[in-house]
């Protein structure tokens, strides 16, 4: 996070919070995931990684995009969105901390942690493009 421009990786940090709460929550209440195992019982999502791993991972994603080329944007997409997805499957198939359900299965976790992803990235491309606008006075 001291890579600079901080300002980028905050709102990216927080932007892929938010987004990750809202697609979570989203999941759980069509029962296709649930979590039987919760740090905080009165959330229903998984706080840790929404809040957390998957907004820190995000940020190194985007350094690490931050003057590639689409192709390369999404190439390095697999990079992150591959191993975060082999985790989540080696939890949900050795331990009860997730649990998929009602047709969910590995393959939309991929596809949905690599969209979320592009979507992040395209996200702070627009910020970084309104940053440098000019912005007329008020008179």
């Amino acid at each position: 996070m001291r890579k600079p421009p901080t300002k980028d990786w905050l709102l990216i940090f927080l932007f892929k919070g938010y987004i990750s709460s809202i697609l979570d929550k989203t999941i759980v209440t069509n029962n296709k995931i649930i979590y039987p195992v919760k740090l905080v019982k009165w959330f229903d999502i998984s706080f840790v990684f929404d809040y957390i791993l998957f907004p820190v991972v995000c940020v190194y994603y985007n350094q690490i995009t931050k003057s590639s080329s689409l192709i390369w944007i999404i190439i390095k997409i697999f990079y992150f969105s591959i191993p975060m997805t082999l985790l989540e499957y080696f939890f949900e198939t050795r331990t009860s901390l997730i649990k998929f359900r009602n047709g969910w299965n590995i393959y939309h976790s991929f596809l949905t942690m690599s969209l979320s992803f592009l979507v992040s990235r395209a996200y702070i491309a627009l910020i970084r493009n309104a940053d440098n606008t000019n912005v007329p006075e008020n008179k």
